[in-house]
């Protein structure tokens, strides 16, 4: 059970941290409580357990490297244990969050398994593998438990397997019940048949503003992940699509359109996708983005296939931000006020005053900063509990310096986040991408 207990956790543990009764120490403790009972195998799976905690819950990374550091651990006779411990702990002081969420992201979800026979006459003949499943529905409902008695001549011919392979089709009924009852369920549709095309995908949107890996939309049917890198005005964004059933998905197509005037601010190139996704299997789009000018807006992706003949539309939105474009900059406490005060024309500062949504942790709050994109500046700010942050967005014609203060209230639970820029509404925009995170 403490095994179990471990992997559902490390998976999946921050689904249920915002309860009271199961914030991350309480997860973390309860778990380790019973470390010292468990076999050395349980005891490996939960020191990767804890080096997922570090990932989910930051707050508590100084506590967990006490555990991964211990004599117990690191001295341990097993030297599966002391490899882990020592790996775990190294990956958790040198690796960057953005790298630390990138290899311990979670496990994919485990693929329904079809028969190995099937999928290899799927490939060879498809019309044969359709005609043994029909075959093998019909004598399902033929068979004795249902009343009726199966006869077989035992010559020859006879159908050991009950694939019927070789039986004549013109006196077989169709049994459509059975056919339709197999037929899967298009996750999309309602009890009314009438199919959406446009599905939500704010939560995996909100975490990629600050991260440039990870999964944009999932259903039962299509898992959408993306990796991106950017230089400069320039990125390259990997969108993969992962078939998690066991059918095909033909006719698979993907536009990104631009709207409003966001294609004169954006250029976007779109690379051809595959045109069908085989079951279980994953494909890769290249799109290639161009910052032109600031923008607010986010791009489209309409992507279409089919599924058990109906055709499916998802409508979503292309985490590609104007921060994505940010480009750190360094300086001194007197750079930066100076700065800071020459910033003060009508548009080129705005605040927002907000709730936290998020534990107020130092170390969680400086690694959303940085995925944001800007350089946290140490010392700069005469209050040491306030983050102060620099940084250019780059631009194909311009460049747009940007200056950050966020001061936490912890009393009160309450943030204040300032963005002063060099040019006009580049501050509104990121302080609306921003403030999301906290």
């Amino acid at each position: 059970m403490v095994k179990v207990a471990g992997y559902i956790l490390g998976e999946f543990g921050n689904l249920v941290a915002g309860v009271q009764r199961s914030t991350p120490i309480i997860q973390f403790r309860l778990l380790h409580s019973k470390y010292h009972l468990c076999s050395a195998a349980t005891r490996g799976l939960l020191l990767t357990t804890y080096v997922k905690f570090i990932n989910l819950f930051p707050e508590i990374k100084p506590e967990i490297q006490k555990i991964l550091c211990s004599d117990s651990n690191l001295r341990c006779s097993d030297a599966e244990l002391q490899q882990r411990s020592m790996e775990y702990l190294g990956l958790s002081k040198v690796a960057s969050s953005e790298v630390l969420a990138t290899v311990l992201e979670e496990m994919p979800p485990f693929p329904e398994r079809e028969s190995s026979i099937l999928a290899m006459l799927k490939r060879k003949k498809p019309g044969l593998s359709e005609k043994i499943r029909r075959e093998v529905g019909m004598r399902e409902l033929d068979s004795p438990k249902n009343g009726n008695q199966v006869v077989t001549n035992g010559g020859p011919d006879a159908d050991l397997l009950g694939l019927s392979l070789n039986a004549p089709q013109d006196n077989i009924p169709i049994n459509t019940l059975h056919e339709t009852a197999s037929s899967p369920v298009s996750p999309f549709e309602s009890n009314n048949n009438i199919m959406p095309t446009m599905t939500t995908n704010e939560d995996g949107l909100r975490k990629l503003v600050v991260r440039n890996n990870g999964v944009l939309f999932e259903n039962a049917v299509l898992q959408i992940g993306v990796k991106a890198e950017y230089k400069l005005h320039l990125g390259r964004v990997s969108v993969f699509y992962g078939n998690k059933t066991t059918y095909q998905l033909p006719g698979f197509t993907s536009v990104v359109l631009c709207p409003s005037d966001l294609s004169s601010r954006l250029n976007v190139t779109l690379q051809p996708v595959e045109q069908v996704i085989e079951a279980g299997s994953q494909v890769q789009q290249l799109i290639n983005v161009e910052c032109i000018d600031e923008f607010a807006d986010t791009p489209e992706l309409t992507v279409r296939f089919n599924y058990s003949g109906v055709p499916q539309t998802l409508a979503l939105k292309l985490p590609v931000f104007l921060n994505k474009f940010f480009e750190p900059a360094f300086m001194n406490a007197e750079s930066f006020f100076t700065r800071w005060k020459n910033l003060s024309a009508p548009g080129q500062e705005h605040q927002k005053i907000f709730k936290a949504k998020f534990p107020m942790d130092t170390l969680a709050v400086k690694s959303k900063l940085s995925g944001f994109g800007m350089q946290v500046l140490e010392g700069i700010d005469p209050n040491p509990s306030n983050y102060v942050c620099a940084g250019v967005v780059r631009g194909r014609a311009q460049q747009m310096g940007c200056l950050l203060r966020l001061e936490p209230n912890t009393e009160a639970l309450m943030y204040r986040l300032t963005v002063r820029s060099s040019k006009v509404n580049v501050a509104k925009i990121l302080v609306d991408l921003l403030h999301e995170q906290f």
